[in-house]
């Protein structure tokens, strides 16, 4: 059985590396920036198209408000930049925005804001991966057919590439990501070059379009609001920006000033192709609408429902490069990777910061042991499984889907950076040197800046998407919430059922007696073995204990039993409905309730198979008695095994296999070093 599963398995996500590799798995800068930052690089991809479809509500004269709105998300984007590179050196743990409100804003913050998270994280997987299908789709009708099947695919493609471990996938993903950048970044200095030293024209190919405005003449309140919708739209571009902080511990060495540097030029990346991309869209009269097929028009006719809107990046690379040259070609392929790999800051992120939680007992904990590559493979598997759930769900329409999204990440920002204040309040409480105070003020201020922005940010979210599926997004926010209260409850019940008390208990207190029960059902080695062994433990008193099921069987059970002069005890019980179990839990608790301060041991010989299906064929009757046993207080079960000559063979395998790669050998070392290590004598 384990050769059948570990050679797909090797094949998949390649050998299993031991624990002390984990130092060749961190990630230098030029691979932790497309690692971490896949996802607000390639929002540029979008996020100016949204600002333009929620200005176009107000028709085109709205669009000279875009250059501001671009102002403010800028500012935003260094004024949450500049609070993270404060959050790296503060905790560098890893635990990034749930370590900041949990330690300066109380558990229950930290909990809020790993809700948060979590739910944003599932999100970012399934809306880049659907946004990319419906991308490709355009191109090739076979995925647009079937695009949550392909959605589904791709998302256990990224699975696997990163079950394979963080260094492998972030440079798989570090050429299509630099190429996206480089070719925005040619994009928008060609754009300029011809624009501000050629004085050429250059068109989007919407430019001769009209937009009919949903709301003509807005003012007052309604502008301010729609402003405020426009600038929350656009705000999609800082998604993951968190992702950094909660990845620290991925980093090499000094590795909070590297994740600073990294999560800087990430800011700075993403903030010039934004503000280029929305120059350029101005510069080449870009037109979008929410819905094209009635409020575009072109000549005096709306365009219909065959038209398909472009997005704003697509509009301008036609516009500065020429429709189908090279450099068009390729920005554009790389525009659709870069939205399947910024899936990738989730798949990072979201074990991450799962394994923390684990290990604080929010979540279980197997989310905080690393798999054969050195990766949090059941946090990826989680993550993988959630979103597809999502996607299958949503029928991978991203245009549905991001109507849950943002919502997460804001709710981060607000309360992480408000939790930065309360940190700079408690450390300038103490500190002395006015050098110091002086970088704590400035500090405690972007980040109070920060707090104010975000939060401004989230409640136009809410209010302009709660009713478009924002409240699905609260909602998991809600389940994660209860579900890690309720984790968290039962460990902290079982640490302290099971702690072990300064003074003697009842658990210290040897027994008065023990009286041993060993099971039997006819006589051969594995019952010879087990009375063997009960002997052995010199207990105060000793039976064997059989349930009559068939009279003839049982007859001939004792009559063998007396021809072999067994020295021990033989105690029949009788079954009339043929139950095996029920009589010997009645029985045992009895013997507990005539001396509740003796102990009862109970022996069962079981044979040890070599093949999978051997067990469904044996131990059946052994299982059930032991799953009910354990269950009783004061009784000790015991296996004896009978090794069959199936497990024998089965050995023989595994040894062969050992050379090869030896179970567990990630988490205890080689089997052959073990034992050698084993041997040489201590000190």
């Amino acid at each position: 059985m384990s050769k059948l599963t570990d050679v797909p398995k090797r094949i998949l996500i390649g050998r299993a590396l031991r624990s002390d590799r984990l130092g060749e798995t961190l990630l230098p800068k030029r691979i932790a920036l497309p690692v971490f930052a896949s996802d607000p690089l390639s929002s540029v991809a979008y996020a100016p198209g949204e600002v333009l479809l929620v200005l176009s509500i107000a028709g085109v004269t709205a669009y000279h408000f875009s250059p501001w709105i671009a102002v403010a998300v800028v500012v935003l984007m260094f004024t949450v930049v500049a609070s993270y590179r404060q959050n790296v050196h503060a905790y560098p743990s890893g635990g990034g925005d749930y370590e900041v409100a949990n330690t300066n804003l109380g558990p229950k913050a930290g909990l809020t804001v790993a809700s948060a998270l979590l739910v944003d994280y599932v999100l970012t997987v399934a809306v880049s991966i659907s946004s990319g299908i419906e991308n490709l789709g355009s191109a090739i009708p076979f995925v647009v057919e079937h695009k949550v099947l392909c959605a589904i695919g791709v998302i256990v493609l990224l699975t696997l590439m990163n079950l394979r471990g963080v260094k492998e996938s972030g440079s798989l993903f570090a050429i299509p990501t630099y190429i996206f950048v480089a070719g925005v970044f040619t994009m928008i200095a060609w754009g300029a070059f011809r624009g501000l030293v050629l004085d050429d024209t250059m068109r989007a190919p919407t430019a001769d379009y009209v937009i009919k405005p949903e709301h003509q003449g807005l003012a007052g309140f309604a502008l301010v609001f729609l402003l405020l919708r426009a600038f929350s739209s656009g705000c999609a571009a800082l998604t993951g920006v968190e992702a950094i902080s909660n990845g620290v511990p991925a980093f090499r060495k000094p590795k909070s000033k590297n994740a600073a540097t990294t999560l800087a030029a990430m800011g700075l990346l993403a903030v010039t192709m934004f503000c280029g991309i929305i120059a350029l869209a101005a510069a080449t009269d870009v037109r979008m609408a929410e819905n094209p097929a009635k409020d575009l028009i072109h000549n005096g006719v709306p365009l219909g429902p065959d038209y398909v809107q472009n997005p704003v990046i697509s509009q301008v690379a036609e516009a500065v490069f020429g429709k189908g040259s090279f450099l068009f070609i390729i920005l554009a392929a790389a525009t659709a990777l870069v939205l399947f790999l910024a899936a990738n800051t989730a798949y990072n992120g979201f074990p991450l910061l799962g394994s923390i939680l684990a290990q604080d007992r929010y979540l279980p904990r197997q989310l905080h042991t690393r798999g054969d590559r050195l990766a949090f493979s059941n946090g990826i598997v989680l993550l993988a499984g959630a979103a597809g759930l999502l996607v299958g769900i949503y029928g991978a329409d991203s245009t549905r889907l991001i109507q849950l999204y943002i919502v997460g990440v804001f709710v981060s920002f607000t309360l992480s950076q408000t939790g930065m204040v309360r940190h700079w309040n408690r450390h300038l409480a103490t500190e002395q040197d006015q050098a110091k105070r002086r970088h704590m003020i400035r500090s405690r201020a972007i980040n109070a800046f920060g707090a104010f922005f975000t939060g401004l940010v989230l409640v136009v979210v809410l209010v302009t998407k709660f009713t478009h599926g924002a409240w699905v997004a609260l909602l998991g926010m809600v389940i994660f919430y209860a579900v890690m209260t309720a984790i968290r409850k039962h460990y902290d019940r079982v640490a302290e059922e099971i702690a072990a008390p300064d003074g003697p208990s009842d658990d210290s207190v040897r027994p008065s007696r023990i009286h041993s029960v060993v099971l039997i059902s006819k006589i051969h080695r594995p019952t010879l073995r087990a009375l063997a062994y009960a002997k052995l433990m010199r207990s105060d008193s000793l039976e064997a204990l059989s349930v009559n099921v068939d009279p003839e069987e049982t007859k001939a059970l004792r009559a063998e039993w007396e021809r072999r002069g067994i020295d021990v005890p033989l105690k029949v019980l009788d079954s009339p409905y043929r139950e095996i179990t029920r009589p010997i839990i009645e029985y045992v608790k009895g013997l507990r309730k005539e001396s509740p301060r003796d102990a009862v041991s109970v022996i069962i010989p079981e044979y040890v198979v070599g093949h999978w299906y051997e067990h469904l064929l044996h131990n059946q009757s052994a299982l059930r008695l032991k799953g009910r046993l354990l269950f009783t207080p004061g009784i000790m079960v015991t296996s004896v095994p009978y090794q069959l000559q199936s497990s024998e063979a089965a050995k023989r395998r595994a040894r062969r296999q050992q050379d090869w790669n030896a179970p567990g050998s990630v988490r205890r070392g080689p089997a052959q070093v073990r034992s050698k290590e084993s041997s040489e004598p201590k000190g």
